[in-house]
C-alpha cells in the first residue's frame, strides 16, 4: 500500500539544513534510545502533572495562604497561560539554536521555579512563580517533540517513541492527581510537597537529557521577533480573557474583557498577515533578503500540508482536548464538591488513568503502523465523547464501578489515540528544520483547546445552575456555593454534555476529511525531489 503526499517547495537555505540533518545520523545503542524516549516522556509527565497536582491541592492552598477565589484560579491558569502562549516562540528558538539546549534550559527553569513555588508565602508570589514555571514547560515540550522526530526516522521505533510520549499526557494527569492528593493530605508540608516533587523530577529529567540526547544542530537563521511578539501577545490576551471572562465584575460584558479580546484577535490577525508576507519573501528568489525579513516563525503553508489535512488534524486535536481536559476538570469537581470526597478518595478514582495510560501506550505502539489515521482519530474522539456521556448520565447513588470507572478507562484511550496518531502525522509532514515548531503548533492548539473547553463548559455549568436554582426559588451567591444539590448535579451533567459535544464534532470532522490519509505510523522513505511545484513524500508500508 502506498500513499503520496505533497509539501511546498523547500527554499535553498532549508535544503542546506536538510543536508546537515541528513549527515547527522547517529548510531546509538538501544539503551540510549530508550533513555531518549523515557526522558522526553518524563518531560510530558512533569508538564501535565504541574497542573493536575496543583488542581487537587487548591482547597488546601486556599486555606493555608488565605487567598481569594480569583487568585486561586490564577494559580492554575498562570502556568497554562505562559506555557501555552510561548510554545511557538520557543519551538522556533529550539529549531534554530538547538533542541537539546532549549530542553536543558526549560527543565532548569522548571527546577528553579518549582522550588520557588514550594516556598511561596502568599497568593501573588505563587501566581507569579507559576507563570515562570510555565515558561519552562513552553521550552521543554516542543524541544522534546523535535528531539524525538530527529532521533528516530520514520520506522516502528518512531511509532513507539511518539506513542510513549503521548501516554505521558494522561499518565501525567493521573500521576499529578495521585501524588498531589496523597502529599496534600498526609505530608507535613502538605501542598508544598507537590512542588518539591516536581523540582526533583525535573532535575532527573535534565540530567538524563544531558547524557542521552544527541548533540545539537544549530542554524544561522535570524529569529522573527516581530512575529514572535505579535503571536505571543495575541495569545496571552485571548487566553487571559477566556480564563477571566466568567469571573470579571460584569462577566463577559466587562469593558476590559471586551477590549482585550478585540486587541488579541487583531494581534493574531496581524501575525498571520506578517507570516504570510515573510513566507512570500523567502520563497521569491527575486526579492532581496534583509534583517527585516527573516524566515517566518511559522509558515502558514504548514497548515495546508497533505491537501489541508494538517489543519484538519490540528482542529481535531483542539476539539478533543476541549472535551478531555474539561471531562477531567468536572469529574474532579463532582467528586470533591458534590460527593464531598477527600483528596485521597478523589485520587483513588483516577488511578485507572495511570494504569490504562501505560497499557494504552503498548496498544498504540503495536497498531499505529497497521491502522490508518482515520481509525485512531474517529475511535479516539468517540471514546472521549463516550466518557463524557457516562458522566452526563451519572447516578450519584450508583457505585463508582457503574459510571466513574468505565468513563475513566475509556477517556484515556480517547486522549492517547488522538495525541499519538496526531503527533506522528505532524512529525511526518514537517521538514527537519521545522519539527519543533510543528510540535509547538500542535501543543498550542491543545492548550487553546483546554482554555476554550473549560471556558465554555464553565459558562454552561453556571447558566444551568442559576436557571435551576431560580426555578426552585433559591437566590444563589456569586460563587454558587449555596445552590441546591439538584441544581448542582444538573450543572455537572450539562458541563459533561458540553465536553461530549466537542468530541463528537471532532469525530464528524475526522470521518469527513481523513478517510484517504492512510497509515501514518508505517516505515517511510522520504525522497526530496527538486521541483518548482512540490516536494514529494512517498510513504511505503512494509507490506506494500
Amino acid at each position: 500500500m502506498s500513499k503520496e503526499l505533497t509539501r511546498p517547495p523547500i527554499p535553498q537555505d532549508d535544503l542546506t539544513d536538510l543536508e546537515k540533518a541528513k549527515h547527522h545520523d547517529v548510531q546509538r545503542s538501544l539503551w540510549r534510545s530508550i533513555f531518549i524516549i523515557a526522558t522526553c516522556t518524563a518531560a510530558m509527565v512533569v508538564n501535565i502533572a504541574n497542573t493536575s497536582s496543583v488542581s487537587i491541592s487548591l482547597p488546601t492552598i486556599e486555606k493555608d495562604l488565605n487567598i481569594t477565589e480569583a487568585e486561586l484560579q490564577w494559580i492554575v491558569s498562570a502556568y497554562s497561560l505562559s506555557s501555552g502562549c510561548l510554545l511557538l516562540f520557543f519551538g522556533r528558538l529550539a529549531d534554530i539554536y538547538g533542541r537539546k539546549k532549549a530542553f536543558m534550559i526549560g527543565t532548569l527553569c522548571q527546577v528553579a521555579f518549582s522550588l520557588g513555588s514550594g516556598f511561596a508565602q502568599n497568593g501573588t508570589s505563587l501566581v507569579v512563580l507559576r507563570a515562570f514555571q510555565g515558561v519552562g514547560g513552553a521550552a521543554t515540550i516542543p524541544s522534546a517533540l523535535g528531539i524525538l522526530a530527529h532521533a528516530f526516522p520514520p520506522s516502528r521505533m518512531r511509532s513507539i517513541a511518539f506513542a510513549t510520549f503521548a501516554a505521558g499526557a494522561p499518565v501525567g494527569g493521573a500521576f499529578g492527581m495521585i501524588i498531589g492528593g496523597v502529599l496534600t493530605q498526609i505530608s507535613s508540608t502538605h501542598w508544598r510537597s507537590t512542588f518539591y516533587l516536581v523540582a526533583a523530577m525535573s532535575t532527573l529529567t535534565c540530567i538524563s537529557g544531558m547524557i542521552s540526547f544527541d548533540a545539537d544542530i544549530t542554524s544561522t537563521e535570524a529569529v522573527d521577533w516581530i512575529g514572535a511578539s505579535l503571536v505571543t501577545v495575541g495569545l496571552v490576551l485571548i487566553v487571559f480573557v477566556l480564563g477571566q471572562g466568567e469571573v470579571a465584575s460584569q462577566g463577559w460584558k466587562t469593558p476590559y474583557i471586551i477590549t482585550l479580546l478585540i486587541i488579541g484577535i487583531i494581534m493574531i490577525s496581524l501575525f498571520l498577515f506578517w507570516e504570510r508576507y515573510l513566507e512570500q519573501v523567502i520563497d521569491d528568489p527575486s526579492r532581496a533578503l534583509s534583517a527585516w525579513t527573516p524566515p517566518p516563525l511559522m509558515r502558514l503553508s504548514l497548515w495546508t500540508r497533505a491537501k489541508g489535512r494538517m489543519a484538519v488534524v490540528l482542529v481535531i486535536a483542539f476539539l478533543n482536548w476541549c472535551g478531555f481536559i474539561s471531562w477531567s476538570f468536572w469529574a474532579q469537581l463532582y467528586y470533591q464538591n458534590y460527593l464531598l470526597l477527600t483528596p485521597i478518595q478523589t485520587m483513588l478514582r483516577f488511578v485507572p488513568l495511570f494504569v490504562v495510560g501505560c497499557l494504552c501506550n503498548v496498544f498504540v505502539a503495536m497498531f499505529v503502523s497497521k491502522l490508518p489515521l482515520v481509525i485512531f482519530a474517529v475511535s479516539g474522539t468517540l471514546l472521549t465523547a463516550s466518557a463524557a456521556i457516562l458522566f452526563a448520565l451519572i447516578d450519584p447513588t450508583a457505585t463508582y464501578w457503574a459510571f466513574g470507572f468505565p468513563s475513566t478507562v475509556i477517556v484515556v484511550f480517547g486522549a492517547d489515540f488522538v495525541y499519538s496518531a496526531g503527533t506522528i502525522f505532524i512529525a511526518k509532514m514537517a521538514l527537519p528544520h521545522e519539527r519543533s515548531v510543528a510540535g509547538a503548533l500542535f501543543q498550542t492548539m491543545i492548550q487553546i483547546g483546554i482554555a476554550v473547553g473549560l471556558t465554555v463548559s464553565t459558562l454552561v455549568f453556571n447558566i444551568v445552575v442559576k436557571h435551576e436554582s431560580a426555578d426552585l426559588g433559591v437566590s444563589i451567591n456569586s460563587a454558587g456555593t449555596n445552590a441546591p444539590r439538584s441544581a448542582q448535579l444538573k450543572g455537572y451533567r450539562s458541563a459533561q454534555w458540553t465536553c461530549a459535544s466537542f468530541a463528537l464534532i471532532a469525530a464528524l470532522i475526522a470521518v469527513l476529511f481523513l478517510r484517504g490519509v492512510g497509515i501514518v505510523g508505517d516505515k517511510t522513505i522520504i525522497k526530496h525531489v527538486d521541483s518548482d511545484q512540490t516536494t514529494a513524500v512517498r510513504s511505503e508500508s512494509k507490506d506494500g
